[in-house]
């Protein structure tokens, strides 16, 4: 089994996202389907095979969620340190084109999320930033074309 790396931040996110499917979005659904039931035939039933569809979905979420956990490499980020971008390195870009400064987190595949600010570790951006250091130049190909960004700080917190 392939192991997932993520924060630890990020899998006390995936634990509660797992405790409220299970609490309250799992009795939630189950009352949808009984009132549905209580419509009468369910051979025609939109409710009821919409409740239906929503259970599904939500165990097959529950059974992906478990199964990252159960495969979590959790990586503590505050034992990290130095100038090297690496999984977990929060860091601070300038826009070669543009000057504007971005702020990127590099966590787990599951954990990403750029409005946050968190950006995968399979990203464009992430791949090309692993490895390099402060004051490096990376090219970065994303799909409105090619992007220059130098690297002004790395840091682990």
């Amino acid at each position: 089994m392939e192991k997932v790396p993520m924060t630890a931040e990020g899998y006390t996110s995936l634990e509660a996202e797992i405790k409220n499917l299970k609490t309250a979005e799992r009795p939630r659904i189950i009352k949808l389907i009984a009132e549905a039931r209580s419509h009468g035939d369910l051979s025609e039933n939109a409710e009821y095979h919409a409740a239906k569809e929503l259970q599904g979905i939500t165990e097959a979420r529950i059974a992906d969620l478990e199964d990252k956990l159960s495969r979590a490499d959790i990586i503590d980020v505050s034992k990290l340190k130095g100038d090297q971008v690496m999984f977990g390195a929060t860091v601070t870009l300038i826009d070669e084109d543009t000057e504007d400064k971005v702020k990127y987190r590099i966590v787990g595949e599951i954990e990403g999320n750029v409005k946050e600010g968190k950006i995968s570790i399979t990203s464009p951006i992430a791949r090309a930033l692993l490895g390099k250091r402060k004051n490096d130049v990376v090219e970065v190909s994303t799909p409105g074309g090619g992007k220059s960004y130098e690297i002004v700080k790395v840091e682990y917190k």
